[in-house]
């Protein structure tokens, strides 16, 4: 029997004639193909004693089942009997019925794709044998058998935006590959001054949707990404697919486009058989990434120093229907630039690199937003089934929450010479050490014998040699160092995203793991690891300022040179390291993998207080360090990183900052700064921007500045003729009036220049001066004259 190896692209079953059925499509060395698995059961599990009156269920609604005794039992130790399926259809039937009427279908909730790839450890790459046709495009295998291996391979990716009227009419579509780029633009040449070859015309918009399926038939890409390109293009694309009666088949095989909105109706899901979708934002957000605002524009600006053309909305949909009645090749140009933007943003992220390590390190699907749950069910369900136990049914209504990460209580001031210790991959680190895992928790319950069993934290006990958690931990952190060794960034970064993870899984109750004991004996444990390690550092003679969950901030006392500071601070880590080691290995018979690494040294620190007290802040401080050479302050927490803040009080804060840790003198910058703030010289710097996180008419009560703001825009909008921009949500760029905040698309009164001296100068001011005996109401008074 001979095999191929093929990496996953897309997972898809259904019911056909009676029976499931599964498709895999897959990327080979060989081109796509389809592999085709009918007749799988669909399973969930129920206890024994519950089967003979779930039977009796079962058979009264003629639902066709069997069931099969098992060696499994749940975490309450009940042996439990399998029930198997002909269809899904039948299996979600049975599931309903049965939770209608209390039972409780263990694992009823797991699809028949992903329990099938799981239970054989297929992570992407796969091994795979059948009866071979080829088709048009591709090669299509029945009868197949699938193995886990060791493959990957470049996948293709086109890059998709479309361009439409404000009632959603499509004007053309840009595609950008490296296999071809092109816009398809509705049109007829003859009356364009300019023709680029690069732009297809069609006569119609559904010539163009006709020409759009033909392009993924022609040039086949593995995957589409794009900006919003499932809620916006692809939601409108299928759209007026259906309107004109037009098939969509964009998937391989000539395969439809399948569309459907969540329970909710706010989002939507694009299925293309063969092709995955993966939106850029969202992409961003589950690679970790932050940014201000989400749009394109501002991304694209950030990250590649470039950015559209036309940004403000009003602007964009009037110069889009003028391009499209007067210029229709500037409105192809446009159009294929937002798609080159988003690639580049891909490459420069390597986004799909890391989308492919995380499904080789985990199972999930390519395209799955987050999925940090079920990237652990992927890894620990296959294993716990071997271990004789089927999986918890999600419990939310019993939710305890455990205490967040160790937040020690800060000294304000500012200071010479301060050093940050960091443990490396903390929570993970006390999951190996600690032995915390799920398994490990109901065999440790239930040992007799005190030797057996590590102590955790709320009733928790751990089994010393029953467990899956530490060894994943250990596997991922030997893959991240080998990945870091190679420099292969995407894996490396998909390694500690996971690895992280789990942390946040077994303290969430989406996860059917879920216990709070669990999550409590990782973040106590860090609590205790982080008070002992200020203990350390101050027998040392050392005076810990600050720690924050991993980090411990440790003050010299006075100034250290850089290789002083590099020295001191290496010889506590290794100290505090060795005393672990030590420590574990003589009280509990544990081997540390806790490791606290010496990681900053500020040579200018700033902790302040919070707003208004003499109390120290939390996660809110300012540092100045060096780098090859260059000085560089980093703040955390504070105005300068906010978005709520002016760009006017984040300038402050940067030079203000850097003149008080330079030793200047400040007084004539905060005075000078002051009157030409009052004198109107900063008015661009003086724009508020902040997120409407609900509907506009939802905002009852209180009203905040931002909203009052939008309502305004809104109503001018209204009197315009325009389509309103702010009913459910989005950002609002405003300023302070002195009749109030009003929209900066539509000034109407002078500006309330005190308020930003009042709201913004001086709390800044405020954060830093009384450490150097200055005071900001004194120094921003005008100047007067000696007569």
């Amino acid at each position: 029997m001979q095999y191929q190896q093929g990496f996953l692209i897309s997972r898809h079953s259904r019911d056909v004639r009676g029976t499931t059925e599964m498709v895999f499509w897959v990327q080979t060395d060989g081109g796509p193909a389809k592999l085709v698995i009918q007749g799988e059961r669909p399973i969930f599990f129920l206890p024994e004693i519950d089967q003979q009156s779930a039977v009796n269920l079962l058979d009264q609604e003629n639902i066709t089942h069997y069931t099969k005794p098992l060696d499994l039992h749940t975490f309450s130790h009940t042996k439990v009997v399998g029930v198997y399926f002909n269809t899904l259809n039948a299996c979600q039937r049975a599931t309903r019925l049965l939770q209608s009427q209390g039972f409780d279908p263990f694992e009823s909730d797991i699809r028949l794709t992903d329990r099938y790839l799981m239970e054989r450890f297929i992570c992407g790459g796969m091994l795979f044998t059948g009866d071979k046709s080829d088709k048009h495009g591709f090669t299509e295998y029945r009868n197949v058998k699938l193995k886990a291996a060791e493959y990957q391979r470049p996948l293709s990716r086109v890059s998709l935006d479309i361009e439409c009227s404000e009632k959603g009419i499509l004007y053309s579509v840009g595609l950008d590959s490296e296999m071809d780029s092109r816009v398809i633009m509705i049109g007829d040449p003859k009356e364009q001054d300019e023709r680029p070859e690069w732009i297809e015309w069609v006569p119609s918009e559904s010539a163009l949707l006709q020409a759009l399926c033909l392009w993924f038939h022609t040039y086949d890409p593995d995957v589409v990404v794009g900006w919003s390109v499932i809620d916006f293009d692809f939601r409108l694309l299928v759209k007026r697919a259906a309107y004109h009666r037009i098939p969509l088949t964009l998937g391989r095989g000539r395969e439809k486009a399948h569309w459907r909105d969540s329970s909710k109706g706010r989002q939507g899901f694009i299925t293309i058989p063969g092709r995955v979708v993966i939106d850029g934002i969202d992409a961003l957000k589950t690679a970790t990434y932050s940014f201000s605002s989400w749009s394109l524009e501002s991304v694209s600006q950030q990250m590649l120093g470039e950015g559209k053309a036309i940004d403000n909305p009003h602007d964009r949909m009037a110069s889009i229907n003028r391009m499209f009645a007067e210029d229709k090749a500037a409105l192809a140009k446009y159009n294929l630039q937002d798609c080159v933007l988003v690639n580049r943003i891909f490459d420069s992220t390597h986004l799909l690199e890391f989308f492919i390590q995380r499904s080789r390190l985990t199972g999930i699907e390519l395209d799955r937003v987050g999925g940090s749950v079920a990237a652990f069910t992927n890894l620990y369900l296959p294993r716990l089934h071997r271990a004789g136990y089927v999986a918890p049914t999600l419990a939310s209504e019993n939710w305890i929450a455990s205490p967040g990460g160790y937040v020690m209580d800060s000294k304000p001031g500012l200071y010479q010479s301060v050093v940050v210790l960091d443990y490396k991959s903390l929570y993970p680190s006390i999951i190996k050490t600690f032995l915390i895992d799920p398994l490990g928790l109901i065999e440790g319950l239930k040992a007799d014998i005190e030797t057996k069993t590590v102590p955790g934290f709320r009733g928790g006990i751990f089994h010393r040699n029953k467990h899956f958690l530490p060894a994943l931990i250990e596997d991922l952190w030997q893959a991240r160092d080998e990945a870091k060794r190679q420099g292969e960034k995407a894996f490396s970064q998909a390694i500690k995203i996971i690895m992280n993870s789990f942390y946040g899984v077994l303290g969430s109750s989406g996860c059917r793991f879920f216990d709070h004991r669990l999550a409590s004996s990782i973040t106590m444990r860090g609590h205790e690891i982080m008070k002992i390690t200020r203990r350390l550092i101050e027998e040392k003679g050392y005076e810990v300022i600050y720690g924050d969950t991993d980090s411990t901030f440790v003050s010299f006392g006075r100034a250290f040179s850089q290789p002083e500071a590099d020295k001191v601070g290496r010889e506590l880590a290794e100290y505090i390291n060795q005393w672990w080691v030590e420590h574990l290995s003589n009280d509990y018979q544990l081997a540390s993998a806790l490791e606290i690494e010496y990681e900053t040294h500020y040579q200018q620190f700033l902790m302040p207080t919070i707003r208004g007290q003499d109390t120290g802040s939390k996660k809110r401080y300012a540092g100045l360090i060096e780098r090859d050479g260059q000085k560089e302050i980093i703040f955390k927490g504070l105005e300068t990183v906010r978005t709520d803040w002016t760009p006017l009080a984040q300038d402050f804060q940067k030079s203000l900052y850097a003149k008080v840790f330079d030793g200047q003198d400040i007084d004539e910058y905060v005075r000078q700064l002051v009157d030409d703030t009052l004198n109107g010289k900063y008015n661009d710097k003086l724009v508020y921007r902040k997120r409407l996180r609900r509907k506009l008419d939802e905002y009852q009560k209180n009203v905040p500045p931002h909203v009052r703001a939008a309502r305004r825009a809104d109503e001018i909008n209204q009197k315009l003729g325009r389509q309103l921009q702010y009913q459910n949500g989005g950002w609002i760029e405003y300023l302070i009036t002195i009749h109030g905040p009003e929209p900066k698309e539509a000034l109407e009164s002078p500006i309330d220049y005190q308020h930003y001296v009042d709201k913004q100068l001086k709390p800044i001011a405020d954060g830093i001066l009384p450490f150097i005996g200055k005071d900001f109401a004194t120094l921003s008074l005008p100047q007067l004259g000696l007569f």
